[in-house]
Formats: structure tokens, sequence, C-alpha cells
């Protein structure tokens, strides 16, 4: 075995046959290093190149793995051997010939390869009999980065020198696609890193640890959601506008097997069947007008993952029968396609619709139905768990107060209020009115006077509705103050009314009204008021 200096180009400008050879491949193994932008592929083509045209045989490129410093085969030839293993074919700095030159720095040629003690083989792939080269990959003076290894079919000195400078002139060519490999390496690392991350965030921020709720109902609901996330079942979540639906959704997602894959959501409300078609579909380019190119569909892109339909009942039964044929064979066309596309998806729906009376009225395919309604979820509307109320309004103020910069706190006078109402339009609702009271709020304190309560989709006899916690007790505690159980709620402004010398905003602060409150409740209880 003969340990190398640098052997210089003259050794192949010299006017013989294999000088032409050489000058032929690496005219390949520029372009090789030039057609693909995958590193990886790249080195696969430049060993194909120089057993093709320099009848350079098993050559073979090692890198060096930047945790373990190991020597860790990238590339290697002939084609249609048995591929690799990274774990079990690795050379550690020293370790046979190839580690020797990884240690050592310099190249290394061996006449017979059979006749080198040091020649592990781990691959199984270098002829004994014939010679081998291999040659450092440096990057600048000093650092190592892998070893180019090949066997030429000459046994003769000359011709050897010349493989060795014509290797050193590959190896060198090398180095911007191995640096580019360990950029892109890196690259995958930190995108890996930050998918992870992202996935831990999502799964805090949709975890059922998270979810606000204690009443039986959405205890129930929270055990229901984590059983079902197990699985591949189709889900149907049912509730009135602004109960969360689309959480849930969420929860499930991000807590199945198929988190790591899309999660994509589509409402359906207010399509045409034209548009669902192709948000859900996709389409060629030209199948229609402004088609300008090929756009895959809602479910391409959710495939491997989740797609979520809310308010499905609102399409049409003639697009339900297209919906239902995906749902049953996971399949199906771009609007202007010919070809099938199949596809793995998980379906979340979601309604506020009453579907069985959709399916009664034929306006609800009933197999559609019965292929959606295997596992309900209902979700209750916020005046059903009034005991979630004060929790639920506490969260969204806090999440308020991080939007605009400042600390917010409710008092328990405010939140009494929030619990008495109906909230037609749920969480949403609740959300919106919070809100409004921190935009109008000058100071930290959210009291009753800053929360302004649309009272125009509420009917009247809500309001007399008992609540499962206790109305404000007046202050003072005075004798004579009535009990939230003797009196009904005329009784109880007309008792505030006349504590205060019928200032209604006094009476309003008494019962933890605004005055736009009590005024509302002196007119629908028809209170005659008095002036002094």
């Amino acid at each position: 075995m003969k340990m190398l200096e640098p052997v210089t180009e003259d050794h192949i400008l010299t006017d013989t046959p294999v000088n032409t050879i050489f000058m032929r491949t690496l005219f390949h193994v520029s372009q090789a290093l030039h057609q693909s932008p995958d590193p990886g592929r790249t080195m696969r083509a430049v060993v194909a190149e120089l057993h093709r045209h320099a009848h350079l045989r098993s050559a073979v490129i090692t890198l060096v793995d930047p945790i373990s410093g190991a020597l860790a085969i990238h590339a290697a030839h002939p084609d249609g051997m048995d591929p690799l293993s990274e774990d079990t074919v690795r050379y550690r700095p020293g370790e046979g010939v190839l580690g020797m030159i990884l240690t050592a720095g310099r190249t290394v040629m061996i006449p017979r390869a059979g006749d080198e003690p040091r020649f592990l083989n781990k691959s199984g792939r270098l002829d004994r009999r014939l010679p081998f080269i291999g040659v450092p990959i440096r990057v600048g003076d000093h650092e190592l980065v892998g070893v180019l290894a090949a066997q030429p079919g000459w046994m003769d000195g000359d011709r050897l020198l010349q493989y060795v400078a014509f290797l050193e002139m590959v190896a060198h060519l090398l180095v911007q696609s191995i640096l580019l490999a360990r950029k892109v390496a890196e690259e995958k690392r930190e995108l890996a890193d930050h998918r992870d991350q992202l996935l831990r965030e999502v799964r805090n921020r949709y975890g059922f640890d998270n979810m606000i709720g204690r009443s039986d109902a959405m205890r129930q609901i929270f055990e229901q959601t984590r059983l079902v996330s197990r699985w591949d079942t189709t889900v149907l979540i049912r509730g009135e506008s602004g109960t969360g639906k689309e959480l849930i959704a969420h929860a499930i997602h991000y807590h199945s097997p198929r988190a790591r894959h899309p999660f994509v959501k589509l409402n359906c409300a207010a399509l045409s069947d034209n548009l669902l078609e192709s948000e859900l579909f996709g389409h060629e380019k030209g199948a229609f007008t402004g088609a300008l190119s090929t756009r895959k569909g809602r479910f391409e892109l959710a495939h491997g993952g989740t797609l979520f339909l809310d308010e499905l009942g609102e399409i049409s039964p003639v697009f339900q029968a297209k919906l239902l044929r995906v749902m049953q064979e996971g399949e199906f066309e771009r609007v202007g396609g010919e070809h099938t596309i199949k596809v793995d998806v998980r379906i979340i729906a979601a309604t506020h619709r009453h579907l069985e009376e959709a399916v009664l009225r034929g306006t609800f395919r009933r197999d559609l139905y019965y292929r959606l309604n295997v596992m309900t979820i209902v979700l209750p509307p916020l005046r059903a768990r009034r005991e979630d109320i004060p929790d639920i309004a506490r969260f969204l103020m806090a999440r308020i107060s991080k939007r605009q910069g400042r600390r917010l706190i409710l008092t328990d006078a405010a939140l009494r209020l929030l619990v008495r109402h109906e909230w037609p339009g749920n969480v949403r609702e609740l959300e919106n009115c919070l809100e409004r009271a921190a935009v109008i709020c000058p100071g930290t304190t959210v009291t009753p006077d800053f929360i302004q309560i649309d009272l125009s989709l509420t009917a009247p006899a809500s309001l007399t509705r008992e609540s499962p916690l206790p109305p404000p007790s007046l202050k003072g505690g005075e004798i004579g103050d009535p009990s939230p159980g003797e009196v009904d709620e005329r009784e109880r402004v007309l008792h505030a009314l006349r504590k205060s010398g019928w200032v209604k905003a006094k009476a309003a602060r008494l019962l933890g009204m605004t005055p736009r409150q009590i005024a509302y409740r002196i007119k629908i209880h028809g209170i005659e008021t008095q002036s002094f």
C-alpha cells in the first residue's frame, strides 16, 4: 500500500488514449453535477459516470457523519446490488483503509486490494484482484468531509498514477455538491425540529387540558373526543353556531395518528355546487373560464390528514351524491379531468341543522346521513352550561388583554351579569361582548357598566329564567332586602329603584347592571318610574 502526496495534473495531460477517456468522463461528471438539485442523486450520478466512461469499478463516495464522525456510504456503483444500510456500513476514523484515509488526509493506492490486510470490505463490493485508489475529499486546506474510492481495471504503475490524479480532480469537483448536501441536511433537520415544535404548540393549544368546561355535559364531550381521536372514524359534530365545533375538530385531528399530516377545512355554507366541486376536488387547466392553471382541491391537500367540512347540512342533494362517492370509495376526478385520484382522508363534518328532519323532507340524502352519523358529538349551547360561563369569560378576557397589551379583570358583578344572559350566539357572542367592554373600559377593571349585551335577539321570557348562579345581591345587607328566591326580577328592580331614590344609574349599580339594561327591564316589566 502506498500513501501518496497529491498528484499533479501533469500525470494525465499526456497524449495517450486514457487521457481522452478522462476528459470525456470529466465532461459527463460536470454535467451530472448540475443536472439535479438533489445532492444524493447527484453523487449517485457521478459514480455511475465514473463506471460508465472511465471503467472504474466499485466506485463509492463516503461522507463524514457530522454527529458520529464516522464515514457513511452516500453513493455507490454498480446498480442492481442490495441497498446499503447506513447504520451498518460505516467506518470509524482509522478503521480499515477508508478510515485510515480520513485520519491521514492523504491518497492511498494499492496495486492489488487483496494484498492489504487492513481491507475490511464491509459493503462486499470490492474485487480483491484489482487495484484500489482512495482519495480524501477536502474542503479548504484542512477540513476532511469524505473519501472517494474506486478500482481501476489496469494494473501497471503509470496508469494507476494517472487514475490517482484523475480521481483527485473528481474529488475536488465533488466539494460543492457535498457542501450543498450538508446544507440541505441541516435545513431538513431544522425544518423537522420546527415542525415538531409547532406540532407540540398546536397540540398544547388544542389540548384537552386547555379546553374550558367543568359542567357534566362538557366533561362527556371531552371524553368522547379523546376516544374518537385514536381512530379514523368519521365524526359528525352537531351544535348551534358559536359552540366551538371547529375547536373540537382541531382537537380530534391533533391528538390522532394523523397529527403530522394536514388539517384542511372548508365552510360549505353559501357555496354553489360548482364552487364546492372545484374547492373540494380541484380542477384542470382550462376546465372552465378562469381556470388558468391546474389546482388541487381540499381532498388532495388533506391527503394523509383530516378534512373538516363545516356546515355540511347546507349542501344540495346533487352535490351530496358526489361527496358520498368520495367518502365511500376514496377517489374522485378533478373538474375537467379524466384521471381518477385516490386519497386517504379522514372526514370530520359539522352542522347546526337538524339532519333527521332534512332526511324526512328529502333535502338530505339518507345514505349520506348514515355515512356521516358514525360517531356523533353534540355540543350543548352556552345557556345549557351556565356554570362554565365565568371560566370561559376569564379565558376570553385574558386573550383580549394579551391582544391589547394591558391587564383586564372582570369583576364578580360583571360575571354574574354574563351568567344571567341567554347568549343565543354562544361563545362567539360572548367574546364579542367582552371585546366591546374592553374597548370602552378606560382602566383595568371591567365592571357591569361596561357590559353592553345585545338584547335584540333574546326573547323577553328568557329574562326571568332561573340561573345556576345566584343573581347579584343588593349592597348594604339591610333588613328588608329581598331574597333572590322570594321575588321575581320585577320586584328586584322595583326594590333597587326605591332604594336608590328612583335614580336609574344607582339602581343599576345595585343590581350589577348597566343603565341600558335596567332601562330595558323597566320597559318590559311595565314599571312606572317616579321623579322628585
